[in-house]
């Protein structure tokens, strides 16, 4: 078949290829996108020119212009530390409770202990603190570690359970995994604590024998009045505050198993001006101690 073969219904040459009598026209490309098509080529080999575009083995070319993105961030980001300088020796050399009490220094820490929070606390603890189970509320007063300024400076700087030296570290037993308690007790106990927050139990509950597996397995760690203790992370049993929840299944379930909740160490990650920042806005969260 010739190339230059006309289809009869169109008028279109065709290019001489056939499939099953179907025969392929030679319909050229729209001039104008032609056109575009090549501008389009020599934006993109101008831009590899002029912009960071072309991988090497170990970098990349910088172009002509030697611009990129990342670049600068990295400016923006030595103009911002340029211009808060000042403020930042500041916080550096001042104690959490000096910061507290100059207004202007605190304003400064809570905004950037703000932003601080929002990038590094908000995925577990909320962007507004309020926490999630197993995060705790950092807007209620209540403090697993004790909630002082300096208090707080610890559990942020160092972590809970987190692997570092400086770490605040306790066991809480998995009394029915290791075999200390059988079901029925953990069942007795768990309605006990229940009722220590005035939650309701099933009647003909033996609170009694609760109280007493309590005194003898818990009131170690969490106090005779189920108080807590800061000192080991052991939370107040009667606050009516719950990190995992109140319901009976929730209670057996901690009970049985135990529960060792890890905060990672921020020493390692953030500078001391971002730490004591970090501090003061937390410390701020909850009203503090």
């Amino acid at each position: 078949m010739s190339a230059h073969d006309v289809d009869a219904a169109t008028g279109t040459p065709t290019t001489g290829h056939e499939w099953d009598g179907i025969k392929e026209l030679n319909t050229p490309l729209p001039r104008w996108w032609v056109w575009v098509f090549y501008a389009t080529v020599v934006w993109a080999i101008g831009y590899g020119v002029v912009y960071p575009a072309v991988p090497l083995i170990t970098s990349f070319t910088a172009g002509v212009f030697g611009y990129s993105s990342r670049g600068q961030v990295a400016a923006e980001v030595r103009d911002l530390q340029a211009a808060r300088g000042g403020m930042v020796a500041k916080l550096e050399a001042a104690s959490v409770a000096d910061i507290e009490k100059d207004q202007t220094l605190f304003a400064f820490a809570t905004a950037q202990g703000r932003a601080a929070f929002g990038n590094n606390c908000a995925p577990c603890h909320g962007i507004g603190g309020g926490g999630a189970k197993g995060y705790p509320n950092l807007n209620d007063n209540d403090w697993l570690w004790g909630g002082s300024l300096d208090q707080i400076y610890q559990t942020i700087s160092y972590g809970i359970r987190s692997g570092h030296p400086k770490a605040h570290e306790s066991t809480m037993v998995g009394f029915g995994k290791d075999g200390v308690l059988k079901r029925g007790e953990i069942v007795t106990l768990a309605r006990y604590v229940r009722s220590l927050s005035g939650l309701p139990v099933p009647a003909g509950s033996d609170l009694a024998a609760g109280k007493k597996l309590f005194a003898d397995n818990c009131a170690a760690c969490h106090g005779d009045e189920a108080q807590g203790n800061p000192e080991i992370g052991a939370p107040n049993l009667a606050d009516r505050i719950w990190l995992y929840g109140a319901d009976e299944a929730t209670i057996v379930e901690v009970i049985t198993n135990g529960k060792n909740g890890v905060m990672p160490a921020w020493a390692d990650r953030l500078d001391p001006a971002t730490l004591k920042a970090l501090t003061v806005y937390v410390h701020s969260l909850g009203g503090g101690q």
